[in-house]
């Protein structure tokens, strides 16, 4: 990517939010645009950091056994009725709907019955089972207090995945594949994720866990035992039967040693059970010949929640602590380098242009900073707010033939031979060849 082409100007940041400073960042520099309370466009940058955790999740559901469908997000009264949700929505005030007048329509806030409409006509016999089908796409919620930037919007992309079983215990055995799948998913992500025993909410079904990563400006309290790993969102106490409900579905007896955290959810995984197939009449022919509901389970990741959790944890720092900038993780951030030359000197624009062609032939992720109103100092200010992690400098402060190369993430620097570069584009993993060589930054 070229900068003088990317319609990214000079960023001047501004009392940054001390709560969520690296969300604010992307407001104030323009790479996410505010369109209303709640709703949200995407820039270059965060939207590839986006289709990264998207691929991410597809790779890992895909390992699980899932298939990749999509749903409409307009969708019918009529198909909410015959769940029981459409009323209870509607009062809620989170469904947001649309009177065409020939037929009344909702923008989904989930797809629980889209699905099971699409399994009716697709899953017909026990042969068929199990399937678990899953979509990457927009949700609309009238979220009454939107706070946190993307953490909650009215409008948001999200997975969510269905799983379609003979009983329960196949739905279990899903269930517990498809938990393994998330952590695979968060880890690759960087994200440190808590499994939290939850309450089904008007999701309704049986047992449920969230997926939340530890965080001061969550707005969920959690209870939990880092000793043990138990963890249990603290809404399940307001339940009349939580000692029985905690004994009988997770076999948690004593909940004395665990303490008050608050964190971000992420994810959430429910079993079902027969709550839609019954009351939606979606059946699948036995090995007898009888129709039987089908078992189902519901497993969603907030994709924005994600993008701005790992955001929010790349946030780096001046000497006295406030907010300067991002350093992308190396293997979400879609650019792993940027090219600053000096602006003035025909020379150093040259030998930027020649790398940044050498790396766009190789594959890697590269922006070159080829704005002529800026400086030196300026454009690395820019570099930190885009979240690149390296930075290379072509400027007076070198001899001949060699490059300095500045890690945005902790602001260690080397020297090297331009040709060790070229070297290292060359090398299949030039990811791992750059952690090497900050091992000797200085």
């Amino acid at each position: 990517m070229r900068l003088s082409q990317a319609g990214i100007g000079k960023t001047r940041l501004q009392n940054v939010d001390k709560m969520f400073p690296a969300q604010d960042i992307l407001l104030q520099s323009g790479q996410i645009v505010q369109f209303g309370t709640g709703i949200y466009g995407y820039n270059n940058v965060p939207l590839k950091v986006k289709q990264k955790i998207e691929t991410i999740i597809k790779e890992e559901l895909t390992k699980c056994g899932c298939t990749e469908i999509e749903l409409p997000t307009l969708q019918t009264r009529e198909m909410w009725e015959s769940s029981g949700r459409w009323s209870k929505y509607v009062e809620s005030g989170t469904m947001l709907t649309i009177n065409t007048g020939k037929g009344e329509f909702c923008l989904a806030p989930t797809a629980e019955e889209a699905v099971v409409e699409f399994a009716k006509r697709k899953i017909k016999s026990h042969k068929d089972l199990p399937t678990t089908f899953f979509q990457i796409g927009e949700k609309y919620r009238n979220e009454l207090r939107t706070r946190g930037y993307l953490l909650r919007g009215k409008s948001f992309p999200m997975m969510d995945a269905y799983s379609f079983n003979r009983d329960e215990t196949s739905l279990l055995e899903t269930y517990e594949t498809i938990k393994q799948g998330y952590l695979n998913i968060f880890q690759r992500l960087g994200l440190p994720v808590v499994p939290v025993v939850a309450d089904n909410g008007a999701i309704g079904g049986k047992k449920s866990e969230e997926f939340m990563v530890l965080s001061e400006i969550g707005e969920d309290t959690i209870l939990y035992d880092e000793a043990t790993g138990i963890a249990l969102n603290s809404e399940i106490l307001e339940r009349e039967d939580y000692k029985e409900y905690l004994k009988s579905e997770y076999s948690i007896g004593d909940i004395t040693k665990l303490e008050p955290r608050k964190a971000i959810e992420l994810g959430h995984i429910f079993q079902l059970g027969k709550t839609y197939s019954e009351n939606m009449r979606a059946n699948y022919v036995d090995a007898n010949g009888k129709e039987k509901p089908f078992y189902m389970g519901c497993y969603g990741i907030g994709v924005s929640r994600t993008l701005a959790a790992i955001y929010e944890r790349s946030v780096i720092r001046d000497k006295n602590g406030l907010a300067e900038g991002i350093s992308l993780p190396c293997n979400i951030a879609p650019y792993f380098m940027q090219i600053i030359p000096k602006p003035d000197s025909a020379k150093k624009v040259q030998e930027a242009e020649e790398l940044y062609q050498i790396m766009l032939s190789k594959g890697i992720g590269v922006i070159l900073d080829d704005r002529k109103d800026t400086s030196i100092g300026s454009s690395i200010k820019d570099c930190k707010v885009l979240g690149t992690p390296y930075i290379i400098i072509l400027g007076d402060k070198v001899k001949e033939g060699e490059i300095e190369i500045e890690s945005t993430k902790t602001g260690k620097k080397i020297i090297v031979q331009k040709s060790k570069i070229v070297d290292m584009v060359d090398k299949k993993d030039i990811k791992q060849e750059m952690n090497q060589a900050e091992n000797l930054m200085i």
